[in-house]
């Protein structure tokens, strides 16, 4: 049975009462300028300010570098993230995130399009001034749980892991609303550090890391965002191959970019299940947003020119500028080796005009009683079967690169329903809605079994 659990990581600054007992304090990025994250580098390389050796722009929103051995091994026990954002030319809010890139042992640099990456962090810029003060914004997350991937002894062996910090700012309101901006593109400095509690003595080999979403579209407006057009729901089935004494997942999602009266400012009921059995519930936004009120130092229709009371920040805004997004920790205690089939819906949702999503990142963490060996991290079963769509109203498809052989349906009681050779499609529109079980036998031995919902 899945634990029903969580721990929300918020952005307030940590107090402990107690010393720690070893500190270390991992420095990444210090006051890295980013640029109109509109324009490209080409356009901008007149203006753009060179970085120290060791770090690269990715684009004028992303910046890279690759955390070194010494770095990585103290990353472990409690560790804490913090980011601070300070002001440039821009002053209205946006997304910002944090992303761990995995990039081979063998490429010096990496594109960001064909690597295996994660976020680890998201947060929401504020409206500054940076004539005014505060003109910079600490954003605190603890993520102890990523010793789990900094430690993996295969990971990196396989890997160089490298850090990326994305601001995305644009610099044209400040250009002719702050004093000192005009005719600029840079919009935000950015600065990141780790603190940690203890220096790993050995690297760990008992990991399962299988990485699910990074950032994708979730709307119900998009074919790809949504499972079924008109629904905001979004399916994702994953194997786990060994038996686990402990695991969970790490989900972030926010709303943004939609019209007024859309999903930027409504509060909205999110449903997360695990093979149907709900493990999640909520709506995100703080209770008020007035705590960060001290940060938003340019003048907007969010926080307006007075106080809100509680009520009156919940009837309309579902984040905070000058906020940390969530990272949503659902623990699922043991688990074991199997398909599990995860599902997120927002029922409620309404994209005004056909705008606005849901940006969707998750992946799961795992530990095992045995050693796993070294293997691609991918969100795909080993035989590189896939079936789609899925939910399903009448014909599933079949991708594989090799020739299939057998393909039957069972209920979940373990009946077997349908039976095809040599095919790649099948039709279930006969079937009555529910979840159902598809077995995959390809010509060259290898099966896959897979969880199916028919609407």
């Amino acid at each position: 049975m899945i634990k029903k659990s969580l721990l929300f990581l918020t952005g307030c600054l940590l107090a402990f009462s107690t010393p720690l007992k070893s500190q270390h304090v991992i420095p990444v990025f210090d006051a890295v300028l980013f640029y109109d994250g509109y324009n490209t580098l080409e356009a901008l390389a007149d203006e753009i300010v060179p970085l120290p050796e060791g770090f690269y722009r990715l684009s004028t929103s992303v910046i890279t570098t690759k955390l070194s051995e010494e770095q990585l091994n103290m990353l472990s026990g409690s560790i804490q993230l913090d980011v601070v954002v300070k002001a440039a030319c821009d002053n209205y809010d946006r997304l910002g995130h944090v992303m761990l890139a995995f990039v081979p042992k063998d490429s010096a640099l990496y594109d960001p399009n064909n690597t295996q990456r994660i976020e680890i962090a998201r947060f929401i810029t504020p409206f500054m001034n940076k004539n005014k003060q505060p003109d910079a914004v600490p954003y605190t997350y603890q993520v102890d749980y990523l010793q789990h991937l900094f430690q993996d002894k295969n990971l990196r062996e396989q890997y160089n892991f490298w850090l990326e910090l994305e601001i995305f700012g644009v610099p044209y309101a400040a250009n002719t609303q702050v004093a000192g901006c005009s005719g600029r593109s840079d919009v935000f400095y950015g600065t990141l550090w780790f603190t940690s509690t203890e220096i790993a003595s050995t690297m760990e080999n008992d990991n399962l890391f299988i990485p699910l979403f990074m950032k994708n579209r979730f709307n119900n407006y998009q074919e790809g965002a949504t499972d079924t057009i008109g629904k905001t729901v979004k399916n994702k089935l994953f194997t786990v191959e060994k038996d686990l004494i402990d695991a969970h997942l790490v989900l972030i999602t926010s709303n943004h970019g939609a019209n007024s009266g859309g999903e930027e400012y409504n509060r909205r009921w999110h449903y997360v299940y695990i093979d149907h059995e709900e493990v999640l519930s909520y709506k995100p936004g703080r209770t008020t947003c007035e705590p960060f009120r001290v940060y938003n130092t340019q003048a907007n229709g969010i926080y307006g020119t007075t106080p809100k009371t509680d009520e009156q920040w919940q009837s309309f805004s579902n984040w905070c500028p000058g906020d940390v997004i969530d990272n949503r920790i659902i623990n699922l205690g043991e688990l074991k080796a199997g398909n599990y089939l995860f599902t997120i819906s927002v029922p409620d949702a309404r994209f005004v005009g056909k705008e606005g999503d849901f940006p969707l990142s998750l992946y799961f963490q795992g530990k095992t009683n045995e050693t796993i060996g070294i293997k691609e991290t991918t969100t795909s079963n080993p035989e590189q079967i896939v079936l789609f769509p899925n939910p399903v109203n009448y014909t599933f498809s079949i991708k594989t690169s090799e020739t299939v052989k057998t393909v039957t349906v069972h209920s979940i009681t373990g009946q077997q329903i349908i039976r095809k050779n040599d095919t790649l499609t099948v039709n279930i529109s006969s079937l009555p809605s529910g979840f159902y079980i598809v077995h995959v036998e390809l010509v060259n031995g290898q099966k896959s079994v897979h969880k199916m919902i028919k609407q």
